[in-house]
C-alpha cells in the first residue's frame, strides 16, 4: 500500500506523459495489427510511423503526419523512379544509384527539416529489393501503404485516445512563461537595493528563454488545430505577443538594474520598489494560476497604485535636486527604469485583455488535468 501511495505521488505531476505512453502504445499495437491483417510487406514501417506521428497534442500529430506523408511520397516516387529507370545489376552500380538516391534528398532535407523521411525512404526503396528480391516499383508501392496505416493509425489513436488539445498545453506552458518572467522581476528590483545574484538571474533568463522557445512551438500547434476546426480556441497570437513584451520589459530592466542606485536614492525608493516588486510578482502569478484553471480576472489596480506611487516619489526626488548630480550613466539608467516600468504596466495591461479572450473558453477538464 505504501508502495502504491509513493507511486501514486510520482505519476500524478506527469499525467500528460503517461497519456502520452498510453497513445503511443496503442497506436503501435492497432497499426502492427492492421498491416498484419492486410498482409503488408513489412509491418515494421506501419509501427514506426505510428510512433513518429503520435506527439504530444492533436496540433503536433497534425504536423508530424503531414511531414512524414510528404516525405515518404516525395521519396518513394525518386527512389523508384531511378531503381526503375538506371540499371544497377552490379554491387558498384548500386553504390552509384545509392549516391543518386541521398545526395539530392540529404539537401532537400537540409533545406527543409520537414521533408527528411524523404531521404530515407528513398534508400529503402533501393535497397529492400536487393535483399528481397521484388520489384523496386513494388517495393516503392508497399512503403507508401505501410507509411499510411502507421499515419492514419496514429493519428487517429491522437484525436480519440486520451486526446491532448495544444490550446490546453498552451495555457500550461504560458503560465509556465510567467511565472518565470515575475521571478525574474522581483530578483531584478532587487538588486537595485541590495546588488544582483548573476547566476540566479542566468539561470532564470535562461529558463524564460526556454519557455518561450516551447510556448511558440506549442502556439504554432493551437493555430494549426484551429485551421483544422479541431480546437475553438481563441487566437493565440496576442497572447504570445503580450509574453513577448513582458519578456522585453525584463530585459529593459536587467539593462537599467546592472549596479545599485545610489544611496540616497535607494534610501527613498526601495520602499517603492518593494511594493512595485510585490505588486506586479503576485499579478504575473495570479495570471499563471488563472490560466491554468481557465477562469478568473485578477485585478490591476494593485498595479496602477504602486507604480503611481513611485512615479510621485520619482517627481519628488527631481523636484528636490537629488537627481542632478547623478553621473550620466547612472541617470541613463534610472529615467530607463521608469520608462520600462511605464511599458510594462502597458504590456500587463494587454495581458488582462488577453486573460478576458481566452478565459471565455473554459480549459476541458481533460486538458488541464494533463497538462
Amino acid at each position: 500500500m505504501v508502495f502504491v501511495k509513493r507511486l501514486f505521488r510520482y505519476l500524478r505531476p506527469h499525467k500528460a506523459q503517461l497519456a502520452l505512453a498510453a497513445r503511443v502504445t496503442v497506436a503501435a499495437a492497432i497499426a502492427f495489427a492492421v498491416a498484419t491483417a492486410l498482409h503488408l510487406r513489412l509491418p515494421l514501417w506501419a509501427v514506426l510511423t505510428s510512433l513518429i506521428v503520435t506527439q504530444m497534442s492533436v496540433g503536433r500529430s497534425l504536423k508530424a503526419t503531414r511531414d512524414y506523408m510528404f516525405g515518404t511520397v516525395g521519396g518513394a516516387i525518386y527512389g523508384g523512379a531511378i531503381a526503375v529507370l538506371i540499371p544497377h545489376s552490379s554491387e558498384a552500380a548500386l553504390l552509384g544509384l545509392l549516391v543518386l538516391a541521398v545526395a539530392p534528398l540529404a539537401f532537400i532535407a537540409a533545406k527543409n527539416p520537414s521533408l527528411s523521411a524523404a531521404t530515407v525512404t528513398a534508400v529503402i526503396v533501393l535497397l529492400v529489393p536487393t535483399m528481397s528480391h521484388v520489384d523496386p516499383l513494388a517495393s516503392a508501392i508497399d512503403r507508401v501503404f505501410e507509411v499510411m496505416v502507421g499515419a492514419l493509425t496514429g493519428l487517429l489513436v491522437s484525436f480519440f485516445v486520451l486526446p491532448s488539445r495544444a490550446h490546453g498545453q498552451l495555457r500550461i506552458n504560458a503560465a509556465r512563461a510567467l511565472g518565470l518572467i515575475a521571478a525574474a522581476f522581483a530578483e531584478l528590483l532587487a538588486g537595485l537595493t541590495r546588488g544582483r545574484d548573476n547566476d540566479a538571474l542566468h539561470r532564470l533568463q535562461d529558463g524564460i528563454g526556454s519557455a518561450l522557445v516551447d510556448l511558440n512551438a506549442t502556439g504554432a500547434e493551437a493555430e494549426r488545430e484551429r485551421a483544422a476546426h479541431l480546437s475553438s480556441g481563441p487566437d493565440t497570437g496576442p497572447l504570445l505577443r503580450t509574453i513577448l513584451r513582458l519578456r522585453h520589459d525584463v530585459v529593459m530592466i536587467g539593462r537599467a538594474s546592472a549596479l545599485p542606485l545610489p544611496p540616497h536614492l535607494q534610501a527613498r525608493l526601495a520602499a517603492p520598489l518593494a511594493e512595485i516588486s510585490e505588486a506586479i510578482v503576485t499579478h504575473l502569478r495570479a495570471v499563471a494560476a488563472v490560466l491554468r484553471a481557465g477562469v478568473g480576472s485578477p485585478a490591476t489596480e494593485p498595479v496602477d497604485l504602486a507604480l503611481q506611487a513611485y512615479a510621485a516619489e520619482v517627481a519628488a526626488l527631481r523636484s528636490e535636486g537629488l537627481t542632478r548630480d547623478l553621473p550620466g550613466d547612472a541617470a541613463e539608467r534610472f529615467f530607463a527604469l521608469g520608462f520600462a516600468l511605464e511599458q510594462m504596466r502597458q504590456n500587463l495591461n494587454d495581458l488582462k485583455r488577453c486573460l478576458t479572450e481566452w478565459c471565455a473558453v473554459p480549459l476541458p477538464a481533460k486538458d488541464d488535468a494533463r497538462a
